[in-house]
């Protein structure tokens, strides 16, 4: 009897399951469904409206053909942001922003595409407000679309969020949220350069641990781009002057204007070749030469940093009198080669004996990162776990093998701070420069393209 009554419970128990699987598929069916019509309805009133507004200008008492002018350059770039203004980006006015902006009162700085502007919204919260030169060639227009098209869509601690933008005939801007300490560069040079005043003051106030709290941060931000949001996004341009510190120091990386978006299975962005894309001193090797680019550009660029933090000092600064110390990065491979962490560690200003251990693995984390292989660089997931000490690290290969070939150390210099490379002949008193985007590439020795391919950090 007790056995008939446990199986009429059970027989009534998968019953009420299999009901409630109907029921719960047929309600997300019915939300999937009103979802799909209310995007539908705000996509034709946002296309109308825009549509209204180009009739407005067309129909406007100015001079002919300078409205011409304008319809022609809006094109292409209010129809692709037709299909993001239903992402997080809101459009702003002109007229709003003169008002949030106080008329652009407060400038924060200047750079090739424009000048930014601190400004406040209504509703208290205080935003940095790029704008761009009114002109749109090519370059900025790209630059302009890229920013909405990557950033527009993510949101992260680590990176700077964009509010919105402004694509009005007389104004085209950026609206991102406003932080508070700037850039990383300023902080980290001990002659003080970088974007602002004070940087020699700034620069004692942060800690060793700061400064790697800071590395991590910023490697996390990129390990989101990379490998957590929906479209994997490859930055291009990762250095201090992108990479900005709230008032407690957090870090979060900015300046997408030549980040790219890519689907996750496609591991190459076989569009994007050579040209000289990115900043000199930072850029990868295959960005410089006619390869196909990934994600690990963006490795081999965040190693580039992690080496300033170690040092405190530009990578290259060629008025040092030791001529090994002025590439850093080689300095610190030879250190590391000859079993001298200690020298590595005492070039590095303010780590205390508790610190060293983290100072070491910053140390052999860089040297991975700037493998010139891209297959040789672990992935920022990797770089961050190392950093963060839950991961042991294989002792680096030499990355250097492409600038070594029996010279000095500077022998091949690739100078951040100058934007060319620079071969420098001290024996007999010639320095040659050429400039970054017609250089000849170094090539890797066999011997370094056999050790790339078959090492890897994690697995080796």
């Amino acid at each position: 009897m007790s056995g008939m009554s446990a199986a009429v419970t059970a027989t009534v128990s998968a019953v009420c399951a299999t009901v409630a699987v109907f029921i719960t598929m047929a309600v997300i069916r019915r939300c999937r469904h009103v979802r799909k019509k209310m995007h539908k309805k705000i996509v034709t009133k946002i296309m109308e409206e825009i549509s209204r507004r180009n009739r407005d200008r067309r129909a406007a008492p100015d001079d002919g053909g300078a409205v011409d002018d304008v319809v022609i350059e809006i094109g292409p770039v209010e129809k692709f942001l037709h299909e993001i203004l239903n992402e997080k980006p809101m459009r702003f006015s002109s007229e709003q922003l003169v008002s949030c902006t106080g008329n652009y009162s407060t400038e924060l700085g200047s750079g090739g595409f424009g000048v930014v502007y601190k400004g406040e919204l209504p509703n208290g919260l205080p935003v940095a407000v790029k704008v761009l030169k009114v002109s749109m060639n090519k370059k900025v227009q790209e630059g302009f679309m890229a920013e909405i098209g990557t950033i527009g869509r993510t949101y992260h601690v680590h990176l700077v969020r964009l509010y919105g933008f402004c694509f009005d005939p007389d104004t085209k801007a950026l609206v991102y949220e406003y932080v508070e300490n700037g850039s990383l560069e300023k902080y980290l040079y001990r002659d003080g350069e970088g974007d602002g005043d004070g940087g020699e003051e700034r620069r004692e106030k942060l800690e060793w641990r700061t400064l790697h709290s800071i590395a991590v941060g910023t490697a996390k931000g990129i390990r989101y781009l990379h490998e957590e949001c929906q479209h994997r996004i490859v930055h291009y341009d990762i250095k201090p002057p992108n990479i900005l510190l709230t008032a407690d120091f957090t870090p979060k990386v900015a300046d997408f204007g030549l980040a790219r978006l890519g689907e996750r299975e496609n591991t190459h962005m076989s569009s994007l070749t050579g040209g000289g894309r990115g900043t000199p001193g930072y850029a990868a090797p295959e960005l410089w030469m006619a390869l196909p680019t990934t994600e690990k550009c963006d490795v081999y660029s965040f190693g580039m940093v992690l080496f300033e933090i170690l040092g405190r000092r530009r990578n290259y600064d060629a008025r040092l009198e030791d001529e090994s110390r002025e590439w850093f990065p080689k300095w610190v491979w030879d250190k590391y080669e000859q079993g001298d962490m200690e020298c590595i560690v005492s070039a590095a200003a303010g780590i205390e004996e508790a610190d060293r251990e983290k100072a070491e693995t910053m140390c052999k984390v860089a040297l991975w990162c700037v493998q010139f292989q891209p297959s040789a660089r672990p992935t920022m997931s990797s770089v961050v776990r190392m950093l963060e000490g839950e991961m042991a690290i294989v002792p680096p290969v030499n990355p250097f093998h492409y600038v070594s070939s029996g010279g000095s150390s500077s022998g091949w210099a690739l100078s951040s701070g100058t934007g060319t490379y620079t071969s420098s002949s001290r024996d007999t008193g010639r320095d040659s420069e050429v400039s970054a985007a017609s250089a000849p590439a170094p090539k890797p020795s066999d011997a370094m393209v056999k050790d790339a391919k078959s090492i890897d950090p994690v697995t080796a």
